[in-house]
């Protein structure tokens, strides 16, 4: 859920002179929090307009797509023979054998959310019987005029028309195994985000018909918020499962589904019935969640009582609106501790979490920038209010207690959003273990278990910083200006922040020897 920042990696050289950095580490990332999101104004693609919090930001995310290098073959959006013309237009274009291809479903009357046809990239590796399956981000619209915002400023969440016919992967979709070390050799499918639904749709929602005059009115004012769009984001996936039978997923010894913030999300929503689908297909795969960003806390504005007739809902009731117009599914065993109306909060991981069987390894940055938004905290071009600081500094703490009893969890104190498909994944982090190693060392010990087997000792994958501010992790991602592409100046940063770092209760000299010791300690 966000648009993608321009980011350097933080050289070891940042880091020479201790001493410097003791007296100015903390304005550092408080000016750096301001420089990061510089990015914002770009979120929701060219629109303007924010449309409740997360949808912003999260719309306008090309990432992964934006870490991906697309051919030149463009598809129709129809459900045409794909595979042949793929293939053709990559023999063409001349693309390597690393690239993945384009595959419409089969089952034409699963859509995206114009009616044109949904669709996955598939690179094979032939031989592997793992199997990684990545849900796209983008979070959502929930109305009639979300929708059509949406359809208009950011097409290609909604409709496949346009959509390249190869994708380039990246981070953990890479096939390159200095890229991805782990999962380079396995067949990687890439699903595209179109149905607007954080993939829970399924499809239009029988109305029935009203007895009462008042029943009647309320169908009525209900029509006239409907849209014409399609939203079968749960359906989607169910049918790339069966496409790729053929392929060979029934002989899966592993299948991961993944998904980087609304797509971190859906794979919440839907390891189950993945699980469920494949055993009634007679596989004997072990079934696994991976959620890069998607672990979101409710919010503590106080929105519009007008919420949706304004576009300024919050997550939660954008969500509550929204199930009823997808016909949104949540899992069993989730819906069950709630009543009718109050599904929604299975959309919240930390609620979400005990009541799932399949193995989950959660990815959460500490100080996720979309997780600010969804409070209204956009720090370009703002000032900063002593409130807001102070939902920042608790926004971490809040996070690491939501991840406690989550059994696979890396989560760097930085201010960032999605990690998994990123080309430089491999450098962040925690306690010297990075990303990569710690999904090893959690397939490690997943396999130990099945084959009963004691897991190796020496292999972390619980790892959560215990530094407390943001960017505290010598690793985190650089802060950029976006417009300049060069980082601001202490001066610039504290200026254009309004900080007054005294009036806050700051004192950078007192916190100096304290902040010195957590970059050293790499959280």
């Amino acid at each position: 859920m966000g648009t993608r920042l321009q980011q350097q990696h933080q050289t070891g050289s940042s880091w020479k002179d201790m001493n410097i950095l003791g007296h100015f580490a903390l304005f550092l990332l408080l000016g750096g929090i301001w420089a990061q999101n510089n990015r914002n104004a770009k979120a929701g693609g060219k629109s303007s307009k924010r449309t409740g919090g997360i949808q912003a930001g999260d719309a306008g995310q090309p990432a992964p797509a934006a870490d991906v290098t697309a051919g030149s073959g463009r598809s129709s959006g129809g459900p045409t023979e794909s595979g042949q013309e793929g293939a053709a237009g990559a023999r063409a274009a001349g693309q390597q054998t690393d690239d993945m291809r384009l595959h419409f479903l089969r089952n034409v009357q699963v859509t995206c959310n114009d009616g044109t046809a949904a669709g996955f990239y598939l690179k094979e590796f032939r031989g592997s019987r793992r199997w990684l399956l990545f849900l796209e981000g983008g979070w959502c619209c929930y109305s009639k005029e979300t929708c059509n915002s949406r359809y208009q400023n950011i097409p290609r969440l909604m409709s496949s028309t346009g959509w390249p016919q190869t994708k380039r992967g990246t981070g953990l979709l890479s096939s390159q195994a200095e890229e991805n070390p782990h999962w380079y050799n396995a067949n990687i499918v890439f699903i595209p985000y179109c149905s607007s639904d954080v993939w829970s749709g399924t499809g239009p929602a029988p109305t029935p018909a009203p007895r009462t005059r008042q029943g009647r009115e309320k169908v009525r004012e209900r029509n006239t918020n409907t849209t014409e769009y399609i939203f079968m984001g749960s359906l989607i996936i169910r049918e790339v499962i069966k496409d790729l039978i053929p392929k060979g997923i029934k002989q899966a010894k592993v299948v991961m589904l993944s998904g980087t913030s609304a797509g971190g999300t859906g794979v919440l929503l839907n390891i189950e019935r993945v699980a469920s689908q494949l055993e009634q297909l007679g596989a004997e795969a072990q079934v696994r969640g991976l959620v890069d960003s998607g672990w979101f806390l409710e919010s503590k504005q106080q929105r519009s009582p007008n919420c949706p007739e304004t576009v300024s809902c919050s997550p939660e009731d954008a969500i509550k609106i929204g199930l009823r117009l997808w016909n949104g599914a949540v899992p069993d065993r989730c819906r069950q501790l709630y009543k009718r109306g109050e599904e929604w909060q299975c959309f919240f991981g930390h609620r979400l979490y005990s009541t799932l069987t399949s193995p989950l390894f959660i990815v959460q940055w500490l100080f996720d920038e979309e997780q600010l938004r969804g409070e209204n905290i956009y720090l370009g071009g703002q000032s900063l209010s002593e409130e807001q600081w102070q939902y920042i500094q608790n926004l971490g703490l809040e996070l690491k207690t939501s991840l406690r009893d989550v059994t696979a969890v890396f989560a760097p104190s930085c201010l960032s959003h999605t990690i998994i498909t990123k080309s430089n994944w491999i450098s962040f982090q925690i306690k010297g273990t990075n990303l990569p190693r710690a999904l090893h060392c959690w397939d490690r010990s997943l396999e130990a278990t099945r084959n009963n087997r004691t897991p190796a000792k020496g292999c972390p994958f619980h790892l959560v910083d215990t530094c407390q501010w943001p960017q505290c992790n010598p690793t985190c991602p650089a802060l950029v200006d976006r417009a300049t592409q060069q980082e601001l100046t202490l001066l610039q940063m504290l200026v254009a922040m309004g900080l007054d770092p005294q009036k806050l209760g700051l004192d950078p000299q007192g916190d100096a020897d304290s902040l010195v010791s957590m970059v050293s300690n790499g959280g």
